[in-house]
Formats: structure tokens, sequence, C-alpha cells
């Protein structure tokens, strides 16, 4: 098999111990000097860089959660002057304000390999023709797979998002032959093949590259049977870099993580406790590469399991497996991170005061669909028809506004949505994943 970066990928474990740990001293005493909060939590747990002499000196370090870099917006977690990041980038800042992430010229360096990494175990060549559907913008997932694919050398086609006929026409025309989309897209788009009566063995399709949500092996057996690809997976966060922190070699027995600029751990997410390897949990990630934005320790809230032992591909980088659900109530909706709680604050908002309310979340046909079934209470039956059609537009515009996604939203009987010990079940999620 293809490794795009033989030293980092396939070094021992010793060597690659040794690397990390000289690698996280250097960003413990940067991220001191450099970062207020990390002086900060750093002189409160009375640590100082020094006292970081093996990798297991790391669980003295405290965490980092997405509070913190909230808290620090805009540009309070950079560990280097404005003048030097050459890249901005940030969250949808569904829940208040976005996570803002900077890069140096030398973080876009160390991405493109990084994201050339998982592109070249997924099989990509310079003989490639990519089509990229992720959206541009300050959303990282197009750029690094757009930056990785150029340092193989293949050639891209910054499609975005949307338009799935003319998508459809490109990958004909242009001779695609990997395909960068959510799982869900993908089917999508085998849905509208189907329909179109194009044959999938017309097409030039090899590879594709999965990410932004959660997918199953079913969903992976049925894509590759109706696109005639290998269909590979691997892991985005933002916060980190965006993607190249992990992904799945042609084995498909988990998704290599990039040990040499990352250090994975997994904790219990109640205790915070570090588990023992292949035990299942929380992922926290520190980097260990990252100029403008290095992380200690950062909770993701992931949920997974680290496998160390040797993969057949050659490399010796630990292997997570698929992200399926959270520590804590996120939900990933068409690629973007939907908090309920942030959706109780716009109906509240709108309806000027509490009223019940359920959210479910179910698949139709090949794409997430989003539904706020909202009870009509006395206040809302009072009102005129005309004005309730009104409610209903304001509340769809508030959601569409925080989340950014479309989201249906439905009046309902009072009492009719089911209650187990009085209680509204608040959020369900009916997709078959």
């Amino acid at each position: 098999m293809n490794v795009w970066d033989t030293t980092h990928e396939c070094m021992s474990r010793d060597e690659l111990e040794q690397l990390q740990l000289e690698r996280l001293q250097a960003v413990v005493n940067r991220v001191y000097k450099n970062v207020t909060h990390y002086r900060k939590v750093f002189n409160e747990a009375g640590i100082i860089s020094e006292d970081i002499r093996s990798l297991s000196d790391l669980t003295r370090l405290p965490f980092t959660t997405k509070d913190d870099l909230r808290v620090n917006y805009p540009y309070g977690m950079f560990a280097v002057p404005l003048r030097e990041v050459v890249r901005i980038h940030s969250s949808t800042g569904t829940t208040s304000k976005p996570i803002v992430m900077g890069y140096t010229k030398n973080d876009i360096k160390i991405w493109s390999n990084l994201a050339a990494r998982f592109m070249t175990a997924a099989g990509v060549t310079r003989d490639d023709v990519v089509q990229i559907t992720f959206r541009y913008g300050l959303f990282t997932g197009a750029f690094g797979v757009h930056y990785g694919a150029e340092a193989i050398g293949a050639s891209v086609i910054p499609m975005g998002t949307g338009n799935t006929d003319k998508q459809i026409m490109i990958m004909q025309d242009y001779k695609t032959t990997v395909l960068v989309s959510t799982s869900s897209y993908a089917i999508a788009l085998a849905d509208r093949l189907e329909k179109l009566g194009v044959d999938p063995k017309s097409l030039s399709l090899k590879v594709g590259l999965f990410g932004g949500e959660p997918w199953s092996e079913k969903m992976r057996e049925e894509i590759e049977s109706r696109l005639l690809l290998k269909a590979t997976d691997n892991y985005v966060i933002s916060e980190l870099i965006g993607p190249g922190v992990a992904g799945e070699c042609l084995c498909k027995k988990g998704m290599h993580i990039y040990e040499d600029a990352f250090i994975p751990e997994i904790i219990d997410p109640e205790t915070k406790a570090v588990l023992p390897a292949g035990s299942e949990g929380e992922l926290v990630l520190t980097t260990l590469t990252r100029e403008a934005f290095p992380m200690i320790r950062y909770r993701t809230g992931d949920i997974t399991s680290l496998d160390y032992a040797p993969c057949e591909c050659g490399r010796t980088l630990v292997r997570m497996k698929k992200i399926m659900r959270r520590s804590d109530d996120m939900l990933i909706v068409r690629g973007v991170n939907v908090f309920p709680s942030q959706i109780e604050d716009a109906l509240f908002s709108v309806a000027q005061g509490e009223t019940p309310y359920q959210i479910v979340v179910e698949r139709k046909g090949a794409m997430d669909n989003l539904e706020v079934m909202v009870e009509v209470t006395n206040k809302i039956f009072s009102l005129e028809l005309q004005k309730q059609r009104s409610f209903l537009e304001a509340i769809k515009k508030r959601l569409a506004s925080v989340t950014g996604i479309s989201v249906d939203v439905r009046l309902v009987e009072s009492k009719s949505i089911p209650r187990q010990m009085g209680k509204i079940q608040q959020v369900l999620d009916k997709r078959q994943i």
C-alpha cells in the first residue's frame, strides 16, 4: 500500500514516543509563555513546563474545552501575533460566539501533508481527479482536503455544496475519480443517478472520502455497491486542524491517528480518569505541531476506543474506531453540529416563554431531517390562524439562523407528545446508523 510519509507513519513506537515527548515539551513551554489562558490554568494547577519529563506527565495538565475556546473569543487562544496568521477559520457559532482557529504559513504546510496522508492511505494518487462537495468558507473541511489533494499532485474540482445534477454532470464530463462528501450526500447522489438513468459503471469513480457525520458499515456497503468505489472514513475536527487528524487505510479497520502531530487519550467522560488501551471513552487530543492555535488535552466529546495493534498496511500508528456517539447532547445533522439547548433557547425566545416541544431527527431517504414539534398552548391557540402561521415562520427563521440548517417546525395538539413519568423526551433520534 502507498504511504505518504513513511518516516512518521511507520516509525517504531519507541522512536514515536520520543518524538512526541520532545514536541510536547516544546508546545507546553510555548503555550505557557504565549497564551494567557494556559499560563493561568497551569499556574492554578501548580505546573511549570519543566514538570513534563515523560509522556505520562501529560495527565498532570488540565483539559481544554469548547467553553474555554468561546470565552477566549476571538484570538485569546492564539500563540502567535495576528500578523503571523495567514488563515482564519471558525465554527458556525451556533451556540453563541464561534470558535476561531488560526493558521500560520507553516501550519498550512503541515495541514496539507497531514491531509495528504489519509488521502494516500485511501488510494488517492497524483493521477486522480478529486471532486470536493464540501462547502468552501469558514468551514475547514473543503480546504483541508483541497490542500491534501494538491500536495499529492492530483487535479482538484472545488465544486462546493448543492446542485446535485451539476455535480453529476461534472462527474461525468470531467472524469472524476475521487468523491469527497458526507456519506448521506453520497447516497443522495446514488439516488439521483438512478433516477436519471445514469449507470455508475459509466463513471470513473474509484475512491470515496467521507466524513463530517457518523455512518455505519451498512452505509459503507450501500455506497460502495451503488457508486462502485472504495469508501473510506476520516476524522475531521476543526478546532485541532480540520481534515488530517486521522483516516482509514484500505484495510478499513479503524482510522490511523497521526500521532507525531496529535497525542490521543481516552478518558471516562464522567470521572475524567484516563482509561487503558482498548477501553471505550471520550477522545482527548493534544496538538504537537500547531503554531498559531495549539491545544492541550482538548476534550472532543466523541466516544471511541484506540487499538495499538499493528495494522496490515505497515503503519505503526494507533487506530481509532468510528465515532457513532458523543459524551454530550450534541447532534450532527447534515455535517453540522447542532445543540438541543440552542433550539430550546430560540424556540422560547420566539414564543416569549416556555412551551412543550420535542426535537425529532430522522433520515428521510438519504438525508437527515430535523423537525421540532411544538405543542399548542393556550397562548398559541388564542392566536388567529394567520398569526399562527407567522409564529411558525418566525420559529423556522430563527432556528435556521442559529443552527445553520433548515429545520421543520410543526404545531401539534396540546399533550399529544408522549410523556414518560410526566416528562417529554426532548430529543428523539430515529436515524438508523
